[in-house]
C-alpha cells in the first residue's frame, strides 16, 4: 500500500503558503472543482473546449473501449473528492441511479470511497486500494508511484488514469523561468540585492549570462510535460534534443529524438539538462555523479520530475566541485529540504517548494479531464490518459 500519508503531503509546502494546514495546489483544485466539472459533464459528446484540450496537450486515448477492460460496467457509486451538492447531482446525471459521494477531507477519503467502483482523488495511505469494488481510478496528479504500490492497481485489477500533462504549460513556464534566471543570471543579482549591492559584474561562476536562444537544451523524458518543455524552448530559439524510452519519433519543436540508453552521449551536448521523466525503478536515482560528470561544467540542471531521480549528494558535489554550472530545483529528496541542508545556500542554485504545476488554468484543465473520462467511461469508450503500470506512466 502507499506510504505518503497526508500529513506528510501538505508537508511539502511551507507553512506561510498552507491554506487551513493543506497545500495551495490541493485547495485549488477543490475550488476549481465547483467551476469547471459540469462543463464536460453534462455533454453526451466531447466539448469544443475538451476538445482542443487534448489536442493542445496530446493527451493519450487507449487503445482499448472502456467497456472491454475487466470488470467494467456503469458504476453504482462514484467517490470524489470535494463535497459540493451541485457538483454531486451533475454526476448523478450523467450516471442515472448512481450514489455520488464526496469527502472535502483527506482525513475521510476510505470512508467515503469504500464501495465505489469508481474513485477521483489522490494516491494517499488512506485510500480503499484493497475494497474489491474499486473499478477504476482517476489519480487527480500525473506522479503515480504511490498508486503503483497497490497490489490490485500494478496488477491491473483496477485501471489507472492519471493527470499526465495536464499540468504541462505551467511546469513548462517554470523550467523557462529557471533556464531564463540561471542564464541570465538573475539568481546572482538578486542575491546582491538582498544585501543592498550594486554589483554589475559578480561572481558568476562558470555560467556567465549569455543568450537563451543560441544553447542546447536537452529534455529527459519526452512526456506530456518535457513536450511542453521543448515547444518552449524551440520558441526562444534553442536548439532541442530529447530521450525517451519508447522511439526516435518527436514532435517537429524536437532536432533530435535519442532512446534512454544514449543519455550521455546527448549530456555533453547541452547547455541546459531537463528532468522530466517520471519516477520507476529506471529512472530512480537517474542523475548521480557519473552523469553530472558527463555535463559541460558551464552547463545547468533543472528537475522538475521527481527528487528521488537525483541522488542528492552527488549533486551537491557536482556543484561543490564545479562539475555543473548551477541548479533549478522544483522537487528534492528529501523533500522538503531538511534545515540546514547545503542546496539551501549554496551559489546558482534556485529552489522552488514543489510549486512549478499551480495554476487556476491547470485546475481548470484537470477537471476538464476528469469530467471527460467520466463520459467515456459510462459511455464504455477508450479513456485519456490510461497508465501503463508497467512501464511506470
Amino acid at each position: 500500500m502507499p506510504v505518503t500519508n497526508v500529513d506528510n503531503f501538505s508537508s511539502c509546502f511551507p507553512q506561510s503558503t498552507r491554506v487551513n494546514g493543506r497545500a495551495p495546489l490541493i485547495k485549488a483544485v477543490l475550488v476549481g472543482m465547483l467551476v469547471f466539472l459540469p462543463v464536460a459533464l453534462t455533454a453526451a459528446e466531447p466539448t469544443d473546449e475538451v476538445t482542443e484540450m487534448i489536442l493542445e496537450l496530446e493527451l493519450r486515448e487507449d487503445d482499448t473501449p472502456s467497456r472491454e477492460l475487466e470488470n467494467w460496467a456503469i458504476p453504482t457509486r462514484i467517490a470524489i473528492l470535494g463535497g459540493d451538492p451541485n457538483r454531486q447531482r451533475w454526476l448523478q446525471e450523467l450516471v442515472p441511479g448512481a450514489v455520488v459521494t464526496a469527502s472535502e477531507s483527506f482525513r475521510l477519503q476510505r470512508e467515503n470511497a469504500v464501495g465505489a467502483e469508481v474513485v477521483v482523488g489522490f494516491c494517499l495511505d488512506n485510500l480503499p486500494f484493497d475494497d474489491p469494488a474499486l473499478r477504476w481510478l482517476q489519480s487527480m496528479t500525473a506522479g503515480i508511484e504511490d498508486c503503483v504500490q497497490s497490489s490490485r492497481v500494478a496488477s491491473g485489477q483496477v485501471t489507472l488514469t492519471n493527470a499526465q500533462g495536464v499540468y504541462g504549460p505551467e511546469i513548462a513556464e517554470h523550467v523557462m523561468a529557471m533556464a531564463l534566471s540561471l542564464t541570465r543570471g538573475i539568481d546572482v543579482y538578486h542575491s546582491a540585492q538582498s544585501t543592498e549591492s550594486w554589483q554589475r559584474s559578480p561572481d558568476f561562476g562558470d555560467g556567465a549570462p549569455s543568450t537563451l536562444g543560441e544553447q542546447t537544451m536537452l529534455v529527459v523524458g519526452l512526456g506530456g510535460i518535457g513536450k511542453q518543455v521543448a515547444k518552449r524552448a524551440k520558441a526562444l530559439g534553442m536548439t532541442v534534443l530529447a530521450t525517451r524510452n519508447s522511439s526516435r519519433d518527436g514532435p517537429p519543436y524536437v532536432d533530435h529524438v535519442g532512446l534512454a540508453s544514449e543519455l550521455t552521449e546527448l549530456l555533453e551536448q547541452a547547455d541546459i539538462v531537463v528532468n522530466a521523466t517520471p519516477l520507476t525503478p529506471s529512472t530512480r536515482g537517474l542523475f548521480a555523479a557519473k552523469t553530472f560528470s558527463a555535463m559541460k561544467k558551464t552547463a545547468y540542471f533543472i528537475n522538475i520530475g521527481r527528487g528521488a531521480s537525483v541522488v542528492t549528494d552527488d549533486l551537491v558535489s557536482a556543484l561543490q566541485e564545479g562539475d555543473i554550472a548551477g541548479a533549478g530545483l522544483d522537487v528534492t529528496d528529501p523533500e522538503p529540504l531538511p534545515d540546514g541542508h547545503p542546496l539551501w545556500t549554496m551559489p546558482r542554485v534556485i529552489i522552488t517548494p514543489h510549486v512549478a504545476a499551480q495554476s487556476p488554468y491547470a485546475t481548470e484543465r484537470l477537471w476538464l479531464l476528469v469530467g471527460e473520462n467520466l463520459r467515456r467511461y459510462v459511455a464504455g469508450e477508450p479513456l485519456l490518459s490510461v497508465v501503463n503500470v508497467d512501464r511506470g506512466y
